[in-house]
């Protein structure tokens, strides 16, 4: 997509990051060669994709910036069957962005999920690496529960202690 491919897709990311770890999304802007301008024009230009009559809608908008995904796996659920892909991001090399679409390449959800062969560490109650653990390697300890989100984008699990893990696009923000 013309001004879009995934870089700019991970500085789109970054920008609801930023409302829960701007520190971390300020160190992450270098290492994508960014600006806070590239990076608002970037959401600027997503945005205006979302919401132009011609642009493509659902999967075809994220196949259009992102290409051909890794890897497509069907399942179903219940009736419903449903297709789950996987591309890997520059920014996050460990991890992949998953979209999961159903009849008509309806977007039901998507989010960072953990790539295959990442080398990041099991999560547990007391080992819990921001911007490396995503939504269901936090949910997977023992006694954790996830918690309704407040806002679109954003997860939350308790843990067992009563800390509450904080998630933006399935990626561990913060703890507390």
């Amino acid at each position: 997509m013309r001004g879009l491919a995934r870089r700019e897709f991970c500085l789109v990311l970054l920008r609801r990051m930023a409302d829960v770890r701007p520190d971390l999304v300020a160190e992450a802007l270098p290492r994508l060669s960014a600006t806070r301008g590239q990076a608002h024009a970037a959401h600027t230009r997503w945005q205006a994709l979302h919401h132009s009559p011609r642009a493509p809608r659902g999967l075809a908008l994220r196949t259009a910036v992102l290409g051909p995904p890794d890897t497509c796996v069907a399942r179903r659920e219940g009736d419903l069957e449903l297709e789950l892909r996987q591309w890997p991001l520059p920014l996050w090399p460990q991890l992949r962005w998953r979209v999961v679409s159903g009849p008509g390449g309806e977007v039901l959800d998507e989010q960072l999920v953990r790539g295959p062969d990442s080398g990041i560490p099991v999560a547990r109650p007391d080992r819990l690496l921001v911007w490396q653990h995503v939504v269901d390697d936090v949910a997977a300890v023992p006694g954790a529960r996830h918690t309704p989100a407040r806002m679109p984008a954003h997860w939350a699990v308790t843990l067992p202690d009563g800390r509450r893990a904080r998630f933006v696009w399935g990626l561990l923000q913060r703890v507390g």
